[in-house]
């Protein structure tokens, strides 16, 4: 059965299929060798594999179907698409990164971007809901137990569960160190209290990856630990959902930590590791971030592109003045040079190699530009682009974020001013 139709039938089907039994898709892009190339050696290639035009073409039809149709009500509601959400799942769109001996298709990055860009195309609020899943249950694939892994990851294959990454909290955005929520251990168990803010899927999490200073005496690497916390624990408790300028569909609020105990089995790796394993989740989620990005912005450039050939000014379609057509062009020249910086960060990290420099350059590379395009579509929209009767203001509202979660753009270029300055040149 081809992937791409067991895509369009149901996870069950994608289970079945063969193939994924032998998955090594995700370190082929930018490795394999081109057709017609194995005489010269090899080389680069651009080119996804099967598997993964398949899964780009799935997550685009089921953008086009189903997301697209439904963002603008989305977007007025506030509601979250629980039902979209569900229906993704059944696809093998929700959760594809987690390993296969726990349920999961054991995708890698490179996938995540690609489904990521098709699905933020539709609407960034509901791939931002989407997306959150791979967030929280990262710490979790890096440094989980066993058991851990079985119970928390297993249950996320087993129904279209959501669940959250608490770490962001009032004082301690940008500056996780400055984070106050605490554990204290008593006898076999820890004892966390504290509250959490702009906690992305907080009213609708099955569990949460939190992070808690543990010894606040210690240096930053070592004074804060990982753990899993189931969302039904008694003491747990969130608040209002948040109005945010864009992405409105996806749950933000609150996350409230009363006297909460966690088991010891439930901390994430060593104690007082924490703040390392939250900070290396980035690298693997940092790129489908800027995926999304990417899909926005090619979502507003497509927008843009096609009014402004209807657009009639001066006798012309205003695609056809230069000062229109360049905008265009930068827009065009800007999404191929996101995407390509976004798959080189996605890949390195599939080669096992350390990627978190290209990871923040393309998060902030990205989300910039997206932000551009999507002023700039705008534009072209003129007045028409300044109300809800088109697409692009909701787009202009949704692209902000990406300026900001998942690291702001000026902490993204402190990450690789640090890595530049530690290392002689950037020859390739």
């Amino acid at each position: 059965m081809l992937l791409s139709r067991a895509l369009c039938q149901g996870r069950s089907a994608v289970a079945r299929v063969p193939l994924l039994k032998r998955l090594s898709v995700a370190r082929s892009f930018s490795a394999h060798v081109a057709p017609g190339d194995a005489e010269f050696g090899g080389g680069l290639s651009f080119e996804l594999t099967d598997e993964q035009e398949a899964f780009k073409m799935a997550a685009r039809q089921f953008a086009k179907d189903v997301v697209m149709p439904a963002a603008a009500e989305l977007d007025r509601t506030m509601k979250f698409p629980e039902e979209i959400f569900q229906q993704a799942w059944e696809l093998g769109l929700v959760n594809a990164h987690i390993p296969e001996e726990y349920g999961g298709l054991g995708l890698h990055t490179i996938e995540a971007c690609v489904i990521n860009e098709e699905l933020a195309y539709g609407c960034s609020g509901v791939s931002t809901a989407i997306e959150a899943n791979s967030l929280a249950q990262m710490p979790v694939i890096l440094a989980g137990s066993d058991a851990l892994k079985k119970k928390y990851l297993g249950r996320m294959t087993e129904a279209p569960l959501k669940c959250a990454y608490a770490v962001s909290e009032p004082g301690a955005g940008s500056d996780v160190a400055a984070a106050k929520t605490r554990a204290e251990r008593k006898g076999d168990s820890w004892v966390i209290n504290g509250s959490k803010l702009w906690i992305t899927n907080g009213g609708v999490a099955d569990w949460y990856f939190v992070l808690a200073v543990t010894d606040a005496n210690a240096s930053v690497g070592k004074r804060m630990t990982g753990f899993v916390v189931d969302a039904a624990t008694p003491g747990i408790s969130f608040g209002d959902k948040l109005v945010n300028m864009g992405q409105r569909c996806s749950d933000t609020r609150p996350v409230f930590f009363e006297d909460v105990v966690v088991p010891e089995s439930n901390v994430l790796g060593e104690v007082g590791a924490g703040f390392k394993i939250a900070m290396g989740a980035f690298d693997n989620t940092r790129p489908p971030v800027a995926a999304g990005a990417v899909g926005v912005a090619r979502r507003a450039m497509d927008e843009a592109v096609q009014y402004s050939r209807e657009r009639v000014t001066m006798g012309v379609p205003i695609a056809e003045h230069q000062t229109i057509a360049f905008m265009l062009a930068d827009m065009a020249t800007g999404i191929e040079a996101s995407r390509l910086l976004t798959l080189k960060s996605a890949y390195e990290i599939d080669q096992g190699r350390s990627n978190t420099m290209f990871a923040s350059m393309a998060k902030a590379f990205a989300a910039d530009h997206c932000n551009k395009v999507v002023a700039d579509a705008v534009q072209i929209f003129g007045g028409a682009g300044f109300n809800t009767e088109y697409p692009v203001e909701k787009l202009m509202r949704d692209a902000k974020i990406f300026q900001l979660y998942e690291g702001t753009s000026q902490i993204q270029r402190l990450i690789i001013s640090r890595h530049l300055l530690a290392r002689d040149n950037l020859a390739p």
